[in-house]
């Protein structure tokens, strides 16, 4: 009885596993608005980049040695990382800078603040914002509504939750490419080995 039990948890594994492109190109997918949003704000905005690393820690700077270098590289690679994980060309050896920026704005910048991207309920923070919504509620109410129609407030807490997600789906990709039949990666390693002659059987 057991090992029917296995055996039929196996079957159903493998036949699963004949769809982990799919969760592959979920994942570039997801990650595509991500590296967007850092590659568009550091484009429009490169001399802030430039200022903000290499500023002084006592103004809100990381206080980096060549902050113009540091900035082009860290720009380059978030244009050049969108590009080629949307569409799943050098997935692998594009997803090694963007763990490393990963990694990097995890421990400089989100490490300070622990590990929730959204404070909790017993956070300070949040019980200013709780007294602030109250005193809103009680003295303007229609402000209150207008603000709170479609959704509840939150205070954010810059932690590490959501970089170390990325960091994680990015080492996914590293580990499992792009994903079979979803990506350029595939079909030029198809082309390839149907070019050279190589036997995969």
């Amino acid at each position: 009885m057991i090992k029917s039990a296995i055996c039929w948890y196996d079957i159903c594994v493998d036949k699963c596993k004949r769809f982990d492109y799919l969760v592959l190109l979920a994942i570039r997918i997801y990650l595509i608005p991500v590296i967007f949003v850092g590659a568009r704000s550091k484009v429009l905005g490169f001399s802030g980049t430039v200022a903000w690393l290499g500023g002084p820690v006592a103004e809100g700077g990381l206080n980096l040695p060549f902050p113009q270098l540091l900035a082009f590289l860290a720009t380059g690679a978030e244009v050049v990382g969108l590009i080629c994980i949307a569409l799943g060309l050098f997935t692998r050896i594009m997803s090694i800078p963007l763990i490393f920026l990963m990694s990097i704005a995890s421990a400089m910048v989100h490490w300070k603040h622990g590990w929730d991207a959204i404070a909790t309920k017993t956070m300070e923070s949040t019980s200013r914002l709780t007294e602030f919504m109250k005193w809103l509620s009680d003295n303007f109410p229609g402000r209150y509504n207008h603000i709170t129609e479609l959704g509840d407030p939150v205070m954010l807490n810059n932690g590490m939750e959501f970089a170390m997600t990325y960091f994680v789906m990015l080492m996914v990709l590293f580990i499992y490419g792009g994903g079979r039949y979803v990506s350029i990666d595939y079909w030029l390693k198809k082309a390839v080995i149907r070019r050279c002659g190589v036997n995969t059987a």
